[in-house]
């Protein structure tokens, strides 16, 4: 029987760890251990979770895969922001600045957005985008979930993703969309490669 495979993630975040392994059961995934962080200088998602990822796998054992992610909210009536810079502008009260931001604001249109970058042992890529749009509620409700979770209701729904829950989360959350789409690419690059120790491949994305 063939193992499932090993991925590293590049992460100090132990509520995307969780959120991670639960969206991916299949896979045996760990925190890169350390001190040492990347530098996130890119301008968009993919570059950052590229970043952390490149990071990781110069770090790890060669039989496994690193992973980098990155994630952020976009609120339209803040043109996009605060997108690639949500964990600097949300730092300590995510859900008040939000609030906040749009306290006299009818457009609540918003989305969730999650980039996964894996990086295998031929120093293949596999990337994989995850997104769930939706609206920012005028109050916080629920006490699942971490970051804008309370304020924030998916499309087709009545409730807040901290009311929703981890069930909710693990199949329809952004990360856990992206992170099907990337288990489908693992899936397709073992398929293809066996253990994926048979050299670089070219860059997949999803």
């Amino acid at each position: 029987m063939t193992e499932p495979p090993r991925l590293v993630l590049a992460s100090g975040n132990a509520h995307k760890l969780a959120e991670l392994r639960r969206a991916l059961p299949d896979v045996r995934l760990e925190l890169l251990g350390g001190d040492e962080e990347p530098v996130e200088n890119g301008d968009d998602y993919e570059a950052n979770a590229r970043i952390k990822a490149r990071f990781a796998r110069s770090r790890i054992a060669q039989d496994a895969w690193a992973l980098g992610e990155d994630s952020g909210i976009e609120a339209a009536a803040l043109d996009g922001q605060p997108g690639v810079r949500t964990a600097r502008w949300a730092a300590g009260d995510p859900v008040g600045r939000m609030l906040a931001a749009l306290a006299d604001v009818d457009d609540r249109r918003a989305r969730y957005v999650s980039v996964l970058v894996a990086v295998g042992p031929g120093r293949e890529e596999l990337v994989a985008r995850g997104e769930v749009g939706g609206t920012i509620a005028r109050r916080a409700a629920g006490d699942e979930g971490f970051g804008f979770d309370p304020v924030f209701v998916p499309e087709g729904e009545t409730r807040t993703v901290a009311e929703l829950g981890d069930e909710w989360k693990r199949v329809e959350s952004h990360r856990a969309r992206a992170a099907a789409e990337l288990d489908r690419m693992l899936a397709e690059a073992r398929t293809v490669g066996g253990s994926g120790r048979t050299g670089p491949a070219p860059t997949t994305t999803g």
